[in-house]
């Protein structure tokens, strides 16, 4: 009866669940669907509703509550798509019906428990469930990334994209730029090698990576002397443990880096170490570093660079500018020229 209920639910409301380019741009402003984490494409968390304001605040009373049956708490973002919203943690992925807060499905994250040691926050998820052309995407603690159903939950597709025994663990939201699912990682503390990659979002097939630590030869690898441990870029931190921000006229994505590792930089013979807390503009086509600030060089403090990359139109000294403005752990409010 539970399954025949849902399917009339959906046939008689008539939703629709491929989601196109311009649903990801919200060119309209549509403020019913958010279906990226940060509001948009630009990052900026904010929502442009006025029936909530300072008059009426204190007159706001539960609608409804739901149970994530998740006892380490939640940190995700809920999307909506269509009046169903879907929240994600470690161990589940829901849809719920927004008016009645009535669940519509759950489907339970099948991952290695291991993992949770690796974890240290233990079952949570920083990031959201991206929606795109029918699909939720998400990653699972264990180091996957996958794509759900949106009628169902059902699973479509699931890659491994790292060893969780190695550090690696999966806590964003990835995101869709023009067509490609893009996809990174946590785990720098744990001495892991960060970076950023692109799948098929329609089949999984991964179609690039790009390293956020340099290999001996390539560009920015001068930066890792390390006489002392040559292999150090092996484990230099860097991870890519939140969402990127993306400008679909540059096409390029904006992600942030982590700290380098050791944390110590005595142990990094006092260098620059590139990539690591830095921004990171990249085309979603191919994987290609456009440019990159770095932050901090030579990061000493666990200066990570992760916060998001806030995409923004400003006029800078009576010109209109487009930059991308970074709150950093280090105290500075960066303003950076995003072209």
């Amino acid at each position: 009866m539970k399954v025949i209920l849902v399917a009339l639910l959906y046939a008689c409301c008539g939703l629709v669940f491929a989601q196109s380019a311009d649903d990801l741009l919200n060119k309209s402003g549509n403020t019913d669907n958010v279906t990226v984490f940060g509001m948009g494409y630009d990052m900026k968390m904010y929502s442009p509703l006025k029936q909530i304001n300072k008059s009426n605040i204190k007159k706001l009373v539960p609608a409804w509550t739901f149970s994530t049956s998740n006892d380490m708490g939640d940190l995700s973002q809920p999307t909506v798509y269509n009046g169903v919203m879907y929240v994600v943690n470690g161990n589940w992925t829901f849809a719920i019906d927004i008016d009645t807060g009535r669940q519509i499905w759950r489907q339970p994250v099948n991952y290695d428990r291991g993992a949770l040691r690796v974890a240290g926050g233990g079952a949570l998820m920083r990031g959201a469930a991206t929606i795109y052309n029918g699909k939720l995407f998400r990653q699972s603690l264990d180091a996957h990334v996958l794509a759900l159903d949106m009628k169902t939950g059902k699973q479509v597709w699931k890659e491994k994209y790292a060893e969780f025994k190695e550090g690696y663990k999966g806590v964003i939201a990835p995101m869709i730029a023009n067509g490609v699912l893009i996809n990174g990682t946590g785990g720098g503390e744990s001495t892991t090698r960060g970076f950023v990659e692109g799948y098929d979002p329609e089949t999984g097939k991964r179609l690039w990576r790009t390293w956020t630590i340099p290999a001996p030869g390539e560009p920015g690898s001068e930066t890792w002397p390390n006489a002392s441990k040559p292999d150090a870029w092996k484990y230099g931190g860097g991870s890519t443990w939140q969402s990127a921000s993306y400008d679909p006229e540059l096409d390029l994505i904006y992600i942030g880096t982590g700290n380098a590792e050791p944390y110590n930089p005595v142990y990094r013979d006092g260098a620059d170490s590139l990539y690591t807390a830095s921004l990171l503009a990249i085309r979603p086509k191919t994987g290609e570093i456009a440019w990159y600030y770095q932050y901090v060089p030579n990061d000493s403090y666990d200066f990570d660079s992760t916060a998001e990359c806030v995409i923004a139109d400003l006029m800078v000294n009576g010109e209109k500018r487009k930059v991308v403005i970074n709150a950093h752990k280090n105290g500075f409010m960066y303003v950076i020229d995003r072209t």
